[in-house]
């Protein structure tokens, strides 16, 4: 059987809809099954219209709403969130907040888990917004599989990147106004890679 792969992740103005649609890329790529997944949205209507974000929004209204207890059906899973002041947003925190159940029964032990971000600015909080996440998936016994440096985009030197050994990365701008590269959807690709060979080799013993 397939290793079966969630990439769970919010996004309020696209930039990390890009890096999770090219996450699942890379997981099916390793012949594992893959669920694109959104986390609820806890803005309230108006103030997405304030900041700017309906568009975007309605954009990913398709996608499905993740809820804690599927996590549990999953044999890996990667979660996507821009910083707020280098930590997760509010709204994946949230959800994270939601998991109890299965922390108590260890539904989420010995799964694979990786995490991704977007920054406004290219020191604005990426590793420490990865980190963070890294928190939960440690207290739910999860494995973690980041970006080795087998991706040879890591160490691409010839523009302004992201893209960290703890997981893939974009960097949005002050405005938004800046998409991922090439470069940082390939890093994206080759985690969602990475991180489904690794869940089928525990799927397979």
């Amino acid at each position: 059987m397939p290793a079966k792969v969630q990439v769970v992740f919010y996004s309020l103005y696209g930039h990390v809809y890009t890096l999770a649609k090219a996450v699942a890329e890379g997981v099916t790529s390793a012949g594992a099954e893959v669920e694109l997944l959104q986390v609820p949205e806890t803005l309230p209507q108006t103030v997405i219209e304030k900041m700017g974000a309906v568009e975007t929004r309605k954009a990913q209204a398709s996608i499905p709403i993740a809820t804690a207890a599927h996590l549990a059906e999953a044999d890996a899973v990667i979660f996507g969130a821009p910083t707020r002041y280098g930590l997760p947003c509010s709204q994946m925190q949230s959800f994270f907040d939601t998991t109890g159940q299965l922390w108590m029964a260890g539904a989420l032990v010995g799964k694979v888990g990786g995490v991704f971000t977007s920054t406004a600015t290219q020191h604005g909080g990426q590793e420490t917004t990865l980190m963070s996440m890294y928190t939960f998936l440690l207290h739910q016994g999860m494995l973690i599989a980041g970006v080795p440096y087998a991706a040879a985009e890591l160490s691409h030197m010839d523009e302004m990147t992201g893209g960290t050994p703890y997981g893939a990365s974009t960097i949005a701008g002050p405005r938004g106004q800046r998409q991922p590269t090439a470069n940082e959807l390939a890093i994206a690709r080759y985690q969602g890679k990475h991180t489904a060979q690794i869940a089928a080799k525990l799927v397979a013993k």
